[in-house]
This record gives structure tokens, sequence and C-alpha cells, in this order.
């Protein structure tokens, strides 16, 4: 009979590990695991969730790589100070979500973008493309193709919020109740996959969302949203001119970010390679295995080509 030893080092590097740093006057939370001298992967995550929707993916991948994602400020148990205190917008998002990473150390990594986290990763990576040594992208949107029927209120909204109206908020305050919470992890999903999603993802977003306070918060981002799509051409600029390895993992089903998004990286980006799965908005609960497949054979080759 044989007997096998494990490494401690390694059963601890897949541990995964809560932390907090204070980032200009904020108390950011981040969940890490793996070896920090290993390359390292930033998860940024989407509305309405938070680091949480990256459990499954950072677990499977904590013995090749150093894994890092943060809450962003208003979500998950980063601080969420009032709106009528603090500006929400994705820059001041984006600001202290660099102001982390610096505050970590880490000067060169790859991104991992869902969601909301797409502008706030794609900024970063405009501003400083030497930092950045691959981008994937799951439902984290860039051109106006991925945009649906289900953004016309939000644009609405938006756009009556920056004319200094007062615009009627019952359709985008209905996108913060519990049956839209759920919605948006089951809408898209295959009848015969709906049982892979838990619902602790929805009671735990929703928890979130139910925080005193929490609603004007998200009122003021989903306000902010469409001034996004000025950063587009930077964006697109950094594609060209500095041809980041891409890997584009979308649901198909996705209705809110569609497909159409997932295939527009290749008109700046030629050799990016994208898979479109069975599946909705959050991919990763649906097709966790899938995803991380491809996810470790393209990392492989990206972070080892930037080396």
């Amino acid at each position: 009979m044989s007997t096998t030893v494990l490494d401690p080092s390694s059963r601890a590097h897949a541990t995964s590990r809560y932390r907090t740093a204070v980032v200009a006057g904020h108390t950011l939370a981040y969940r890490e695991v793996g070896d920090p001298d290993r390359p390292t992967l930033v998860l940024l995550h989407g509305f309405p969730t938070s680091s949480h929707m990256y459990r499954g993916l950072m677990a499977e991948l904590a013995d090749e790589y150093h894994l890092i994602a943060p809450d962003h400020l208003g979500f998950g148990a980063s601080d969420a100070p009032p709106a009528d205190q603090v500006r929400y917008t994705f820059e001041l998002l984006t600001e202290l979500t660099l102001g982390l990473l610096d505050h970590l150390g880490l000067d060169r990594f790859a991104l991992y973008i869902q969601d909301y986290g797409a502008p706030i990763g794609l900024r970063i990576a405009a501003r400083h493309p030497e930092r950045i040594t691959s981008i994937i992208t799951q439902s984290g949107n860039a051109y106006e193709e991925g945009f649906t029927p289900f953004w016309e209120p939000l644009v609405t909204y938006a756009k009556a919020r920056a004319a200094g109206e007062l615009p009627d908020d019952t359709a985008v305050r209905a996108l913060l109740t519990p049956d839209a919470t759920r919605w948006q992890y089951t809408h898209g999903v295959p009848a015969d996959r709906l049982d892979r999603i838990s619902p602790d993802n929805w009671i735990l977003d929703q928890a979130g969302l139910d925080r005193p306070g929490n609603v004007e918060i998200q009122l003021d981002l989903f306000a902010d949203y469409l001034f996004n799509l000025d950063e587009y051409p930077a964006f697109h600029e950094m594609f060209r001119k500095h041809r980041p390895p891409l890997l584009a993992v979308w649901g198909r089903g996705d209705e809110i970010f569609g497909p159409a998004g997932a295939r527009a990286f290749s008109r700046d980006l030629p050799d990016a390679r994208i898979y479109l799965l069975d599946t909705g908005h959050f991919a990763l609960e649906t097709h966790l295995p899938e995803i991380t497949r491809l996810v470790r054979q393209f990392l492989r080759g990206a972070i080892g080509d930037a080396q």
C-alpha cells in the first residue's frame, strides 16, 4: 500500500484568505488564493454580486496562479459609504482598484473582467498597458454591439439624470428586487443546467442590495454607466496598439450583454479567442469546469509569452 504525503504549503496556498486594505480612506475587502510568487490574475466582479462570484474559479486555479478578487466600494464586504457622502462613479471604482493593486505591490498581472468589472479593468489596461499580461472577459463589454434591449430603461434614466432632471426611476428600481436578482442568474440557462446554480448567489447578492442606503448607491452607478462608452475609443486604441492576448468566454443566452459584444473584440484584436457557451450572464455558475480549462490553457500561453 502506498501513502501520499501532501505538501502543507500547497494546501495553504489553496486556502482562500479574506483580507482588507485601506485605500483613500475606504476599507476594501478582497479575497486572495494561491502563491504570491506565481503569476497573478486579478478578478473584477460585476453587478449585483461581489468577489463571491469567483470563489469556484479561484479554488480551481490556485495550484498554478496567484489570484486576487476585490469587492468594489459599495459591494460585498467593502465599505459602502452613503451616496450623499461619496459620488459613486466608475472612475472612482477604478481609482480605488488601482490603489488596492498598488498597495499590494502588484505591478504585472492578468485581468478577468465581468459586467461592471469591464469598464474598471479596461480603464486600468488603457492607462497602464505595460502592467497587463492578458485579459479574460466574461460578459465584460467594450463595444456598443454588446448592448441589448435590457439597457433601454437604464439609458433613459442615465440621460435624464445627466440633463439635471428627476426621472421616473420605477423601471430601474425594479432591477434591484429579488426577482430581478434571481433572473440575472437564471436567464439564458438551459433547463438541464439550472440545478447547478446555487440559490446562495441571489440570496447573498440581495442581502447586499437591501442594506440601508445601497439603493441610492446602485442608482448612482446606473446613472454613470452610460458614460463608460466615452472610454470605449481609448479601450479600442489600447487593443490595437498593445495587442494584449484576450479570451472572451460569454453566455450565448446572455440578455444583458449579448454575444455580439464578445464577437466585437475580434475587430481590434484579430487573434482574440472567443467562446460562446450555452448559458447566461453568470457563466461560471453553470460552466465552471469548461471555463477553468479554457482559462488555464489561455493563461499558460499568454503569460508565458509575456515573460
